[in-house]
């Protein structure tokens, strides 16, 4: 085993503080990964605060993982010594379900394994990216193209796969029209992502502060949804609306912008129960669904296809000691557009 130093939170909105953890020794199919970024994920916030419900403490946050491999397993075949690798947001999986099968891993019928607030199948809790070192299955672990710096890559393990995932699956290309709901961590890389798959891209904002910013990293349109004609304006307009909001929405004027046989998919997770009335789904055959996240062999994918495109998220680069700030600039959507931890400063 090995102690390494990283940052925790030690119970429940208790705010995050260095420590040390203990990572096991390398096994026959394991990597051991010195961690060069992680980015903050909105849902780190959720879970150290127990948004979500109960929580694993004390808890290591972190599933935007990006790094180099400086020891491998006797048994590994697919990443050596020096590579350029991330970790997501799940280290292991069942692997003989169904849907592990069929690489879809993120909705194995065992649950994954995540990469922290979990335990896993040694009995030990999992610890996420916000450390120095992470041990991790081979088969978890996803190669970070040379076309993609590592602090801009870090992102797209979660907030990149949560909106390239769904984008493919509703077959978002050119022809179609899609709508960004929320501008932020998850949205503005899912605009960069719908453009460069050759779809028309709205944002759809609550107001208009960030509009240049839309333009410029791809979307077509800009819209605030603060302004009641918005809705009038658009009805019927979108093939697919990815919502990447962690908040209750007025779901009957969203859904009323979709076209027939039109999706809204949901990636952000909101901590209050939420009402869909059920009559706005009548019209136009329209879809109220979900996504989460992707399978490994589609991050990988994803990984390939940013770095052909020159996709990286917007960040802001932090020392670890600024952490529990970031987290409350995060809750007031002051960050343009993702923090991304320097773990070198842990």
């Amino acid at each position: 085993m090995t102690t390494v130093a990283a940052y925790a939170a030690p119970a429940a909105k208790a705010p995050l503080e260095r420590t040390t953890i203990e990572r096991r020794a390398v096994g026959e199919f394991d990597v051991l990964i010195d961690i060069k970024f992680a980015g903050i994920c909105h849902s780190d916030i959720h879970q150290a605060r127990e948004g979500w419900g109960e929580a694993v403490f004390p808890m290591v946050p972190g599933h935007e993982i990006a790094g180099v491999v400086s020891e491998v397993g006797p048994g590994v075949t697919r990443h050596a010594v020096g590579d350029r690798v991330g970790v997501g947001c799940m280290v292991d999986s069942c692997r003989t379900c169904e849907n592990c099968a069929a690489g879809l891993e993120q909705y194995c019928t065992s649950r994954p394994t995540w990469t922290y607030n979990a335990v896993g199948k040694d009995g030990k809790p999992t610890y996420g990216g916000y450390s120095q070192k992470i041990v991790v299955d081979e088969n978890y672990v996803v190669r970070i193209p040379d076309g993609l710096a590592l602090d801009v890559a870090a992102p797209l393990l979660c907030a990149g796969i949560t909106t390239y995932s769904p984008l493919r699956h509703w077959n978002t290309g050119p022809g179609k029209k899609v709508a960004v709901v929320g501008f932020g961590g998850l949205g503005h890389v899912g605009v960069k992502l719908a453009h460069a798959l050759g779809a028309e891209v709205t944002v759809l904002s609550q107001s208009l502060r960030k509009q240049d910013d839309g333009l410029r990293l791809g979307a077509d349109h800009y819209h605030a949804t603060s302004d009641p004609e918005t809705f009038e304006r658009l009805k019927g307009s979108f093939d697919l609306i990815l919502n990447t909001v962690s908040a209750p929405l007025d779901f009957p004027a969203f859904l009323s912008l979709l076209r027939l046989d039109g999706a809204m998919v949901n990636v952000g997770l909101p901590e209050e129960p939420v009402q869909i009335p059920y009559g706005a789904l009548f019209g136009n055959r329209r879809n109220l669904t979900s996504s989460n996240i992707g399978g490994i062999a589609e991050t990988q994918e994803m990984l390939d296809f940013c770095a052909a495109h020159g996709i990286g998220a917007e960040i802001e680069l932090i020392d670890a000691s600024r952490v529990n700030e970031a987290y409350e600039r995060v809750e007031s959507s002051d960050v343009r557009y993702r923090f991304v931890i320097d773990t070198s400063t842990i």
